[in-house]
């Protein structure tokens, strides 16, 4: 039902951006050929797609264990496969942009619509070249996002080079694509790239169908790291070391680590940009965010990470307190590690600083208890090796419900403070609550335990339905 609503609404999303989008240009730049300003962003489009795609798009999947064994050309089943993903979703949406505007274009400028068509084919030939891209990238970098950083490093360098107008490769491109309208016979080259592209997907698939390469196990190098340091910390020890051999044994959970480094860098589309200067409350979601993302991502699937033998644990003579106050610990740490990486903001002023040191105890004094209270409703299993890119697994009413409080109300607090008082004096409001909740995090902690006592058995009936 959930994902029926949002197809439909990015449909007519798209639609309407695609009527909106000659209006639009348009309004941008009134001396200016609407179809050079559209030209203009098309290669940013392309890349933002490439990294929703990423994100998103599975890659399509066919069970190729009895064909094997019939006679069908392996070819033929690759070419079925990759030509199968042509029907993606994702591969409308592009068309309800393309259309609409080469329509408006060629009606409102006067030009006979064969004369835009190469430009539509072209354009929309790009975005499936962005669909074959995709499947390289996640075949070869899905399970270890490390190798990806050359490439970022190249697209931070070209998008230097084009904000500090050095080399304007957006404006080249757009330029490449004017010429579609006096030269169509250039549309040759983005079907040249799409074949390569396709040519590519086709050769590294032909090169793992066979049966073998089906049921080969893979070796793992297992890691005897104990984390003996962790016994400093008492009755939480053994938990705290679980969850850090979790973390580090599967990809899961290690990747919202690496994700976390990441979006650190997520201040950097707000407190640089002078439009959100005037809109402060901003800034208090980007110190939730930044300062919390391990904590949302890893809180919001509490206990869903120890479903495995969750209820082995709660067969044992495990005190349940000391069972969460070690997740509660460690989110809490994330917190403090990510607020201590994120001083270098302020460099955009000492009042981003002290609003992201509030944020970060308010996160460590509200959202970690929120978190942990919010857990006790998690009845979905987690398999710790699927992948998890556009992996909903374990993903049920509790996690969106819970986003709400998360984000929203310290932001309505701020606000509140801010439009009554001062941005100050809203900055002390969240750090104070955050160190009452601190003060509290024994009674909360105690409160948490007995609502996870009483819903155990509704927890465990849920893992147990997920095996079956």
């Amino acid at each position: 039902m959930l994902l029926g609503f949002l197809a439909v609404y990015f449909l007519t999303a798209f639609l309407f951006l695609g009527v909106a989008l000659y209006p639009i240009s348009k309004e941008l730049n009134p001396n200016q050929d609407p179809l050079t300003t559209v030209n203009n962003f098309v290669l940013l489009w392309l890349v933002i797609e490439l990294f929703y795609r990423f994100f998103l798009q599975s890659l399509p999947v066919l069970n190729i264990k009895p064909l094997l064994v019939v006679p069908i050309p392996r070819s033929k089943v690759i070419h079925f496969v990759l030509l199968k993903s042509l029907l993606s979703f994702y591969n409308i949406l592009p068309l309800l942009l393309i259309v609409p505007f080469g329509i408006f274009y060629a009606v409102k400028e006067k030009i006979s619509v064969w004369n835009i068509i190469p430009w539509m084919v072209s354009v929309y030939v790009l975005t499936l070249c962005v669909n074959y891209t995709n499947f390289i990238l996640k075949k070869r970098f899905a399970d270890n996002l490390k190798r990806l950083l050359p490439f970022l490093a190249l697209g931070l360098l070209l998008f230097g080079l084009e904000y500090f107008e050095v080399f304007r490769i957006t404006v080249a491109f757009g330029k490449l694509l004017g010429l579609l309208i006096d030269y169509p016979i250039l549309m040759g080259l983005p079907f040249l790239i799409l074949f390569a592209l396709y040519y590519w997907n086709f050769s590294n698939l032909r090169a793992k169908f066979y049966l073998d390469e089906s049921i080969q196990t893979k070796s793992k190098e297992v890691s005897t790291v104990d984390y003996n340091w962790v016994r400093r910390f008492g009755k939480m020890a053994p938990f705290l070391q679980l969850d850090l051999k979790l973390i580090w044994r599967n990809k899961r959970p290690k990747t919202t680590v690496w994700m976390s480094l990441f979006f650190l860098l997520y201040g950097l589309i707000f407190y640089p940009n002078p439009t959100y200067q005037s809109m402060p409350a901003f800034f208090v979601f980007v110190g939730i965010f930044v300062t919390g993302i391990f904590m949302v991502n890893f809180g919001q699937f509490i206990p869903s990470w120890d479903s495995a033998y969750f209820s082995m644990m709660m067969s044992q003579n495990i005190p349940l307190k000391e069972y969460l106050n070690s997740k509660a610990g460690l989110m809490t740490f994330s917190v403090i590690v990510l607020a201590i990486l994120s001083v270098p903001y302020a460099f955009f002023g000492l009042n981003i600083l002290a609003l992201n040191l509030a944020c970060a105890l308010y996160n460590i004094g509200v959202n970690v208890p929120i978190l942990m209270y919010s857990g006790s409703f998690n009845k979905k299993r987690i398999d710790l090796d699927k992948s998890p890119f556009m992996n909903y697994q374990g993903t049920g009413a509790a996690q969106w419900i819970v986003g709400f409080p998360l984000l929203l109300i310290p932001i309505l607090i701020w606000y509140l403070a801010y439009y009554f008082f001062s941005y100050e004096t809203g900055v002390a409001v969240l750090a104070i609550l955050g160190l009452v909740g601190i003060l509290l995090r024994n009674y909360l902690m105690q409160k948490i335990a007995l609502q996870y006592a009483k819903r155990k058995y509704d927890i465990l009936s849920g893992y147990k339905q997920q095996e079956s």
